[in-house]
């Protein structure tokens, strides 16, 4: 009796109107909650491009496999065993994921992400270019790299200093998850839908009438605009209810003051509490790194942008802290790293330029985006 293993990414074909297509592909591997693999990276890129150069496919949409999440981030195991060794395939790993994300970004024909439920890291990275985000009511999204010693990357640079107040430089720091109310709030989405209404979205999508339509864009938000009209359960947005909360947090003159002012919350709020005992746990060099992003990715482009994170993300692998705090979270999970150094105080400028030293590379594999 043969035993066959199933791919990590699922391709499937829908029979529209008028000879159309609707393309589905489902992140394949709902143990890990879709953990985005270098594996799933290799089948997703070159998929999109067949796609987009076949013109009876009307849209694609992309989902995870199961009830837990969309995606919970990149295998960040396998990325430390490649530090651990320093093989290069970490670094080859977030060239590739970086390209998938700026595909979606720049995609010329509509992606719409189904994010419901674990969306992390990694997975934010597929779901904040698309055309369409759509989250539900048991989306959970969160940039928690702060305590594995990385940063806030697939482009979180770019989308981060676009939300309102000093919201973006609060989540990179302190890595608190945040619900579908604030995903809408910020920029991150576009609709909201109960989880249950996949299969209804689907069907209105097989049936729509992509022939006499010239903007296959406003055709899928006809149809999200009707669905959310029906939905229910949105909870409400804790970073609009914190805003002001938030922009006191994150008013020192710098980042001294702003890490000081968070990791001495002493209010009774357990969302705010939860925040402060994150960024206090975490990694200092990534609380340092955050700031220094978010100010040179001010002026970039998108592509830029990944260029610049590509960069950080090489580098982090050359160091220690990133193999440490997937250790201590993922591998031991004694969940007590022994970061260098341990104090946000003994954080040097060197050691952030480090960071985003680039003459160590023979060349960005970016350069060509």
């Amino acid at each position: 009796m043969s035993s066959s293993v199933q791919p990590s990414v699922l391709f499937e074909e829908l029979a529209s109107s008028a000879s159309y297509k609707i393309a589905i592909a489902t992140l394949n591997a709902p143990k890990t909650i879709n953990a985005l693999s270098s594996d799933m990276v290799s089948l997703l890129l070159p998929q999109l491009m067949a796609w987009r150069n076949d013109p009876a496919i009307a849209c694609i949409v992309l989902r995870g496999e199961g009830d837990r999440g969309f995606c919970a981030g990149g295998d960040v195991v396998e990325l430390r065993r490649s530090s651990l060794e320093d093989d290069g395939k970490a670094a080859q790993f977030f060239a590739n994921e970086y390209r998938l994300d700026y595909t979606i970004h720049t995609y010329p024909k509509p992606i719409i992400v189904w994010g419901h439920g674990v969306v992390m890291g990694g997975g934010l990275g597929l779901l904040a270019g698309a055309s369409h985000r759509v989250v539900t009511e048991k989306t959970r999204l969160a940039m928690p790299e702060i305590t594995i010693g990385l940063f806030p990357d697939v482009g979180a640079s770019w989308f981060l200093n676009r939300m309102p107040g000093r919201i973006g430089l609060f989540l990179a720091l302190t890595g608190v998850p945040i619900n579908a109310a604030d995903t809408l709030y910020v920029g991150l989405a576009d609709h909201f839908l109960n989880h249950e209404q996949w299969e209804e979205f689907v069907e209105a999508l097989v049936v729509a009438d992509w022939y006499s339509q010239n903007n296959f864009v406003e055709v899928i938000s006809k149809i999200l605009i009707k669905l959310s009209n029906t939905s229910s359960n949105c909870p409400k947005s804790l970073l609009k209810e914190h805003f002001d909360q938030i922009q006191a947090l994150t008013s020192g003159v710098n980042l001294a003051e702003i890490y000081q002012t968070i990791t001495d919350y002493s209010g009774d709020d357990p969302w705010l509490q939860s925040a402060a005992l994150t960024l206090k746990n975490g990694c200092p060099v990534t609380a340092a790194l955050v700031p220094e992003l978010l100010h040179r990715a001010k002026h970039l482009s998108l592509k830029e942008v990944f260029q610049m994170e590509w960069v950080v993300a090489a580098n982090c692998m050359r160091f220690k802290d990133f193999a440490e705090g997937v250790r201590a979270l993922l591998v031991d999970k004694d969940k007590t790293p022994k970061f260098e150094p341990s104090r946000i105080q003994d954080v040097s400028k060197q050691i952030i330029l480090d960071h985003f030293d680039d003459s160590i590379f023979a060349v960005n594999p970016l350069s060509d985006l």
